[in-house]
């Protein structure tokens, strides 16, 4: 009906065109605000689909400044999954990539810097259930039982911010070549120079 290829059991796609999702929304249908997380595990639901950058407002405090007032460009792609591993633990599997603007604190050039997130969230109702998450799931505590999806991406991609944004190529020395260094003398080159006349 539609010429495409349809989608998975339990996929819902909210942004590609052409493509028939499980209420028939256009492309610019939005994530879901919040989601029953037990319901999402059973259902064994995934998203897919792309977010503007723009719209993480925490996430653009950490981002390069934007000069007239003008939009922080790109997106994020993303891809969410719930379900339940062999031992019976909820999680959700977040999976993101995104080209973030970020200033090189060498340089102070703005450049892209590619992030990309594959992380798997153990759904837990209480801080006390952290312990009993297996090795390499990260806690996600949901005390009301819902998620909101995208704080939970914005949150992975603030996490994976580099904590000094390097420009690749950017030297590794900040005070070789210098004006600070070629244009104020050592304060004990004098002193040096009457150390070696003894």
């Amino acid at each position: 009906m539609y010429g495409s290829k349809p989608e998975p059991a339990g996929i819902v796609s909210v942004d590609r065109e052409g493509v028939k999702t499980y209420h028939r929304a256009p492309m610019s249908v939005a994530l879901p605000e919040r989601l029953d997380a037990s319901r999402m595990v059973q259902a064994r639901r995934s998203f897919e689909g792309k977010l503007p950058i723009a719209s993480f407002q925490r996430l653009r405090g950490s981002l390069a400044a934007v000069e007239n007032g003008a939009k922080v460009e790109g997106e994020a792609r993303y891809e969410l999954e719930f379900g339940k591993d062999e031992l019976g633990v909820a999680y959700l599997a977040v999976r993101v990539d995104a080209d973030l603007p970020l200033t090189c604190q060498r340089t102070l050039e703005v450049y892209r810097q590619p992030v990309h997130v594959d992380q798997r969230l153990g759904l837990i109702g209480e801080e006390s259930e952290e312990a009993a998450l297996p090795p390499g799931y990260e806690p996600l505590l949901i005390p009301d039982g819902l998620v909101n999806p995208a704080d939970v991406i914005e949150d992975e991609l603030i996490l994976a911010l580099p904590v000094v944004p390097l420009k690749p190529g950017a030297p590794l020395d900040w005070h070789e070549g210098s004006e600070e260094e070629t244009s104020e003398p050592n304060p004990f080159a004098d002193l040096a120079r009457l150390k070696k006349k003894r």
